[in-house]
């Protein structure tokens, strides 16, 4: 088998067991968040510039997380007493309490199996993000190069967009809730017969009977 294939899970399936040693103790990440949102991300390595910048965002954007029933799990190829020090430094020099798990991947065994780390680059990990919804699916996958920091905002609006997604049966269009044609309106899920297709847009705001929308809880 090339050393460039990954064994990566697809959307909506069951995402792979996780055991590891993590900056507060031995995790397992399916029972230890039984009904929770996860988002679980890699960072290249500890005590590098923009992974930092990352971990100030995501930590001072914990309570979001938290409010929308969500926890975070971060992930590198560094030991747990780097992940450590790491963390102090940031809290020493920043001032910012890195509370989320760290898993201690020393052995590259989790990364690998959820294609985290490039076939050329095999001494660190990409940023590689996650959302995991409550039954263990994977709901989303997100891969930045090295060089590029996440934007968190853009995680946590579309952890918001699954969430809503999922309670009202739609689909959530770009930007939302700020997208040009629409606003923060949510789109209908297609018609399934003819008749449902010409009643729909008598009974909707919409383009054509393909394309209709409505305010959110309408």
């Amino acid at each position: 088998m090339s050393d460039r294939v990954s064994q990566l899970p697809l959307l909506g399936e069951t995402m792979p067991e996780i055991i590891a040693q993590t900056t507060i103790g031995p995790i397992n990440l399916r029972e230890d968040y039984k009904g929770k949102w996860i988002v679980f991300f890699s960072h290249p390595a500890d005590f590098t510039p923009v992974c930092t910048t990352e971990f100030v965002a995501f930590a001072r954007k914990a309570s979001e997380f938290k409010a929308l029933n969500c926890e975070l799990v971060s992930l590198s190829i560094d030991q747990v007493y780097s992940h450590i020090k790491w963390i102090e430094w940031i809290k020493q020099y920043i001032g910012v309490d890195i509370e989320f798990p760290i898993v201690a991947d020393e052995s590259g065994e989790v990364a690998k199996s959820l294609g985290m780390i490039h076939y050329k680059k095999a001494n660190n990990t990409v940023r590689a993000v996650f959302i995991i919804d409550p039954e263990y699916k994977l709901r989303l996958m997100l891969y930045y190069p090295q060089e590029i920091g996440r934007q968190i905002d853009e995680i946590i609006r579309a952890l918001k967009a699954l969430q809503i997604a999922d309670k009202f049966e739609v689909a959530l269009p770009e930007n939302w809730p700020n997208n040009e044609l629409i606003g923060d309106k949510v789109i209908l899920p297609p018609p399934t017969n003819l008749d449902d297709a010409r009643e729909r847009i008598k009974n909707y705001e919409g383009y054509d009977w393909w394309f209709t929308y409505k305010n959110l809880g309408s």
